[in-house]
């Protein structure tokens, strides 16, 4: 019966936002509550657990998502995203522009949501295409799939932020691992656009879509990384002064870092380096551009809290002992969280609500997999995240931004874009796994 339940309230949000174009805000409260009265729970428990799950989920992430959006807003607005990826195109050089934009995406990809990034970042791609002669195509897939890589593994983007709260994992481990499995993920996406990209053809338009405006920036390339930078840095840092051997001890060192480091302290520090950005800028022009973020981060705040309350009713079931799962610990575990996601993601479109509902269902199953220790639950995480970008296509928004700003068919976006992606998720995969059997 409980696993009738589950079903069909998965079911239920796959249809809802599918068919009925239903805000997920929407079809995960309701698949909540549902849920509740299916398992014959009392209307009084359905309420106080929903309000605790999403109380839960938030207390440590919904600052540091406001905090991640304010950052992305700043670098788009002073164009300091332009400064990143040519900055990282002077470093490599025309001759490996392609893995110069891959990488520029996959670093902008961290603070700025990949649609935004990518349509950001694509004017670049017909103007370095004229200078070298690689076709158009070749950037536009490696920029697609460079921004993909930070969209699902790397915090403080909202998915894996809001799947190492459901599961209780420590950010920092989640940046760490995330970083080490996003990269080669990210250059996965660069090898296939070489291999690809030279046989697509993009489609003959009579009206450029590349003529947006540049944002011209006075911005130099150290001040357009630190907001970036540092928080990662400092997160990390509390992940290893934490390691329960102290590797630095326990004295002035451990404090520090130990409170600095904390996300919300982090990410406020970045925020501030962020500002610096925009001190040229006039007060007028950029007063509107905090509470924009602040719209942008409330939806997914909201997401991820109504994702946090669908979690904790399904908290109420023991599905471990419904099915037989003794068989699935360890890797079987982290492969279940890859399928899960890849389904949802494949069904739905949204890599955030495949992870937040994937990362609800499994968090009751952690330690029936046997992942329960700190690296264990940062795996995890990352296994859902694999699997939420696996595979982008026609329901994906993503995939519409990368076709329409390229000038794809969508029969070339399906062959370029969605087939990089599914190798991008086998090969986020094979690195998780790797590191399990490492660790």
């Amino acid at each position: 019966m409980e696993m009738l339940v589950l079903g069909v309230v998965v079911l239920f949000i796959i249809v809802a936002t599918v068919k009925f174009k239903m805000h997920p805000i929407f079809s995960l409260t309701i698949a909540a509550v549902a849920s509740g009265f299916l398992l014959g729970l009392a209307p009084v428990n359905i309420m106080s657990t929903m309000a605790e799950g999403f109380g839960n989920t938030l207390s440590g992430i919904g600052l540091v998502i406001a905090f991640g959006t304010v950052i992305g807003i700043y670098l788009e607005k002073t164009g300091s995203t332009q400064v990143l990826a040519n900055s990282i195109l002077k470093v490599i050089g025309l001759k490996r522009s392609p893995l110069a934009i891959n990488l520029a995406g996959f670093v902008i990809s961290i603070p700025v949501y990949c649609d935004s990034g990518y349509i950001i970042l694509s004017s670049l791609n017909k103007a370095i295409s004229k200078k070298t002669g690689i076709p158009a195509l070749v950037f536009a897939i490696a920029l697609a799939t460079g921004l993909y890589s930070a969209h699902v593994f790397v915090p403080p983007t909202p998915g894996p932020l809001a799947a190492a709260a459901i599961l209780e994992a420590d950010l920092g481990m989640v940046l760490i691992f995330g970083l080490l499995v996003a990269i080669p993920v990210s250059i996965s996406g660069y090898f296939w656009a070489r291999f690809i990209g030279k046989s697509l053809q993009e489609e003959e338009r009579a009206e450029d879509m590349d003529h947006r405006e540049e944002v011209l920036s006075t911005v130099k390339p150290y001040q357009a990384f630190l907001p970036l930078l540092v928080p990662i840095v400092l997160i990390a840092m509390k992940s290893i002064v934490d390691y329960p051997t102290h590797p630095l001890g326990e004295g002035w060192l451990f404090q520090m870092f130990n409170f600095l480091g904390s996300p919300v302290i982090a990410l406020l520090i970045g925020v501030f380096f962020a500002f610096a950005l925009g001190r040229k800028v006039p007060q007028e022009e950029k007063k509107g551009w905090v509470p924009e973020a602040f719209m942008q981060a409330g939806s997914i705040v909201l997401i991820t809290g109504a994702g946090g309350a669908f979690g904790a009713i399904l908290r109420t079931m023991d599905i471990a002992s419904i099915i037989d799962l003794e068989s699935s610990t360890g890797v079987g575990g982290l492969l279940i969280a890859f399928l899960i996601a890849a389904v949802l993601k494949t069904a739905q479109g949204s890599s955030t609500v495949a992870i937040i509902t994937t990362s609800a269902i499994i968090a009751p199953l952690l330690e029936t997999f046997g992942l329960i220790s700190i690296t264990d639950k940062a795996l995890a995480v990352l296994a859902i995240g694999a699997g939420a970008m696996t595979v982008s296509h026609i329901n994906d928004s993503y995939f519409w931004v990368v076709s329409q700003f390229s000038h794809m068919k969508v029969k070339t976006a399906l062959k370029g874009h969605t087939l990089g992606t599914l190798i991008q998720g086998m090969v986020g995969l094979a690195m998780i796994l790797l590191l399990y059997a490492l660790l």
